[in-house]
This record gives C-alpha cells, structure tokens and sequence, in this order.
C-alpha cells in the first residue's frame, strides 16, 4: 500500500498525491506494522521473512524521518543522498532477490520488481532525472501489485486451508 502510493507520485501518473499521505502510510503501516511483522517471524524462526519485514519496516520509518526532517534541509546536494540512500536500499534489495529465490515465484517476482524499482529511483535520483523516477514510479506500481496478490494469495490460501490463488512453488 505505502509503495503503491508513493509509487503513484514517483510517477506522475496522478498529480497531487500528497507528501503527508504518503509519510503516514510510510511510518504506521510500511514503518510499524512491518516492524512488527519481522519480530514476529523471527518467533516463528523464519529468517527470509524476519529480515525482509524487519528490514523494510526500518527503510519506511527511515523515509519518514529522512523526508520529514533532513531532506529539505540538505539544499542543492539533497538529490545526492537521496541517491546514496535509495542504493543501500537496492543493493539490500538485490541480495534478498537471490535469498527469495527459495521461497516462491510470487515472494520472487516482488523481489525482482523491487529491485528494479530502487534501480531506477537511484538513477533518476543520483543523475537528477526525472524521466528515470517516473519509470521506478511505474515500475514500483508493478511491485505494489505483485506484492498485493503475494499478501492476498498468502492470506486467502493460509484462511481456506488450500490454494485459491496459486504462488508457484519453487522447492
């Protein structure tokens, strides 16, 4: 939901999707929920799922505060740690990419979509380029639907005890 929005933003498919929406959705739902999330699965020991749900819940609290509190602060240079920030984020991305790779089709498309999501964001960030962040915004609308049905068949297929919406096996 919170890359969904921010995505719409990113780009410019819909004009006006305000700053302030996109940071609460960025600190309570992608920040806190995914936060508590990974604790979660490290109880249950599920290392993929706690280091990606810890992880990103880490990365939207980070983008809250980053874009509430330093970014407008940081004048001419800001596209450059905005750049170096969102790398992080994809090379992080890029390895659990790979760890995905056991999990199933579905998890792995969200990580590759994920991948080339932050991709371009560094780009068009980095090179001060905004045809490069509208393409990681369109493309993150991609991830934001991969991850929608990743979430619907994982909860719909766990809540009827059989596949009604299939996630391709790997293993």
């Amino acid at each position: 939901m919170t890359t969904f929005l921010l995505s719409l933003g990113n780009s410019n498919l819909v004009k006006g999707v305000g700053t302030g929406a996109v940071l609460a959705l960025a600190l309570v739902y992608g920040g806190l929920a995914q936060l508590l999330a990974g604790m979660w699965e490290f109880k249950n020991k599920n290392t993929f799922g706690a280091l990606a749900f810890t992880s990103y819940g880490a990365f939207w609290l980070a983008f809250f505060y980053y874009v509430k509190y330093i970014a407008g602060g940081l004048g001419a240079q800001s596209y450059q740690a905005t750049g170096y920030f969102l790398l992080c984020w994809t090379i992080f991305t890029a390895y659990m990419t790979i760890a995905s790779l056991r999990t199933n089709v579905a998890v792995v498309l969200v990580f590759v979509a994920l991948t080339v999501t932050f991709l371009f964001l560094t780009i068009g960030a980095l090179d001060q380029n905004n045809t490069i962040t509208h393409i990681g915004g369109y493309v993150g609308l991609v991830t934001a639907a991969l991850a929608w049905y990743a979430s619907l068949a994982g909860v719909t297929n766990a809540t009827w005890k059989r596949v009604v919406f299939p996630v391709g096996p790997l293993t």
